[in-house]
């Protein structure tokens, strides 16, 4: 198994990774192991992820996203599918992220 992976920084930012096991790699990121971008805005929320069998589609999607802008993210993890091909053609533009429930 394989995921692609967002995470919710300190900072409100979206870090999106990938990963073969995400529950180590979560714990990574949480005691400040992870990547060098999470390990300086801690601490870090996983906000969404998809699974996958091949480590080389879930490699691919973390690249596809990376690419989004922080609106057609946030859609993606608010589960808005349907408002992903009208956001395909927004700026980069910061659009808060509400608080967590």
């Amino acid at each position: 198994m394989a995921y692609t992976y967002m995470l919710l920084c300190a900072d409100r930012t979206l870090y999106v990774g990938s990963t073969t096991d995400l529950e180590r790699r979560m714990t990574e990121h949480r005691v400040g192991l992870g990547s060098e971008y999470t390990r300086h805005r801690l601490p870090v929320e996983l906000v969404w992820y998809e699974q996958y069998d091949d480590v080389t589609h879930a490699f691919d999607r973390e690249k596809q996203i990376q690419n989004w802008s922080r609106a057609k993210r946030l859609a993606l993890i608010r589960g808005q599918l349907g408002d992903l091909p009208r956001l395909a053609n927004t700026s980069r533009t910061p659009h808060p992220l509400p608080p967590p429930e």
